[in-house]
């Protein structure tokens, strides 16, 4: 099973996409023709969008570990990076099944009408098998490992169908779709509370800012491509960089802020007429009493305006707050270009509000770096005995002169922690996780037919 899925996991959303797309296009009953056209433009998307991300961690990624070195800002939890944590998660007695039961729960809770998502994004199914590795390796439980990957799952399809209305009307393009990713959901209670105290600040409401307001107040200065340009140098400027590397880095990062937009038009080529034979199909067999969702990574929104504004300016504040900060130990580095991933499901709660977004992400990201340095050995533990199954794995050997390896994505997520606390904690929690859960499912069959 394991090396099975591995080896489908291997393949990458970039050929597994089209594959997916296309078969579900032909169910659909779109001409074969358009339902592998769909497909490529997804898998083109996420080709792009790895090309890309890739660029900003080879180009920023040397610039702030120069950072570190000439300021000695080393602390003692080293940042392995969202691929570590996925071969992590996958590499383990919950990861290996965690697809299979993750298909199974999903097909089971669309029965029971008590979610109305179709999660096809088996590329983020790692973040279940991630929690899932730490509360086993934590416990020693298989079976309570399992538990927390499921109710995850199970919390994140719930508040997927919640957050669908608002995430659609929000986004262009993005009619039938949700986002059932725990990473981006476990931020959601952060934007809600924080936007809501927001409200209460006399005269708060006059910086309602969102990004094209900012282009028309500040000109070219409010352009993401011009800040990514000024942030890059920004950072040159602190690694002592000469002029030519400066200015280098300053282009390259004001590339990415343009190029990740241009590329995730792709996805909505992609998605257009998947999403309107789904609609037809079920209004042709249901009505309109029936709307499910297509379940879909956040990848697909992450090049809105607000999102590399916001996410470009908190690269550094997050970096010099994570120095700072008493008690946390964890410096992000290799995590930081996972940073566009926070806010897909926070910006219809914000309406794209420049200044709410930022604060949001702020404060969500100072909790997530306690969150991280909290669950820091429990990752260890699952990474070294990773490490020991697979030498040959470098992603998941821990450098010496660390104490602890972690990752920004998932362990930062809210999501992430109040689960792992629940099941390594007292088995009263778990019991009483259990019957949250049974309720919640039956809420949200309740408010998805009124």
């Amino acid at each position: 099973m394991e090396n099975w899925f591995s080896y489908i996991i291997s393949l990458g959303a970039a050929v597994m996409m089209p594959i997916i797309f296309t078969l579900l296009g032909l169910l659909l009953r779109i001409k074969p023709g358009k339902a592998l056209l769909s497909g490529l433009y997804v898998g083109v998307g996420f080709v792009g969008l790895s090309v890309v991300t890739g660029l900003l961690t080879s180009a920023l990624g040397p610039a702030l570990e120069t950072v570190v070195g000439v300021y000695d800002l080393q602390l003692g939890i080293f940042d392995m990076g969202w691929p570590a944590a996925a071969s992590v998660a996958y590499n383990t007695a919950v990861g290996a099944f965690i697809i299979p039961v993750c298909l199974a729960i999903n097909v089971l809770m669309l029965l029971t009408r008590t979610t109305r998502t179709v999660n096809i994004d088996l590329w983020n199914y790692w973040h279940f098998a991630f929690l899932g590795s730490i509360v086993y390796f934590t416990t020693d439980n298989l079976a309570l490992g399992f538990s927390a990957a499921i109710f995850c799952y199970m919390l994140t399809l719930i508040m997927a169908d919640r957050t669908a209305e608002d995430f659609q009307k929000y986004y262009d393009g993005m009619e039938g779709i949700s986002i059932p990713q725990p990473f981006c959901q476990g931020f959601v209670p952060f934007a809600v509370v924080v936007n809501k105290l927001l409200d209460f600040i006399p005269g708060f409401s006059k910086l309602d800012i969102d990004a094209e307001g900012m282009k028309k107040k500040f000109g070219i200065l409010g352009e993401p491509l011009f800040l990514g340009v000024i942030v890059g140098c920004g950072i040159g400027l602190l690694a002592r960089y000469d002029v030519k590397d400066i200015l280098v880095l300053g282009v390259k990062m004001g590339a990415v802020m343009e190029l990740i937009p241009r590329i995730t038009r792709l996805f909505i080529d992609g998605l257009i007429p998947i999403s309107d034979a789904t609609k037809k199909m079920i209004s042709s067999k249901f009505g309109d009493k029936v709307k499910l969702h297509i379940g879909m990574s956040p990848a697909l929104v992450i090049g809105h305006p607000t999102t590399l504004v916001v996410s470009l300016l908190l690269i550094p504040v997050v970096l010099l707050l994570s120095v700072v900060l008493p008690g946390n130990k964890f410096l992000p580095l290799a995590s930081l270009a996972g940073m566009f991933y926070l806010f897909p499901v926070v910006l219809p709660i914000t309406k794209g509000n420049v200044v709410k977004t930022f604060i949001i992400g702020l404060v969500a990201l100072v909790c997530g770096l306690y969150f991280v340095t909290n669950i820091a050995d429990a990752f260890t533990m699952a990474a070294n005995s990773v490490a020991a199954l697979h030498p040959e794995d470098a992603s998941v050997r821990i450098p010496e002169g660390f104490s602890a390896g972690a990752a920004l994505d998932f362990a930062s997520s809210l999501m992430c922690w109040v689960w792992y606390h629940v099941f390594v904690g007292n088995k009263f929690f778990a019991f009483a996780a259990g019957l949250l859960m049974a309720y919640l499912l039956v809420w949200n069959r309740k408010k998805s037919e009124k």
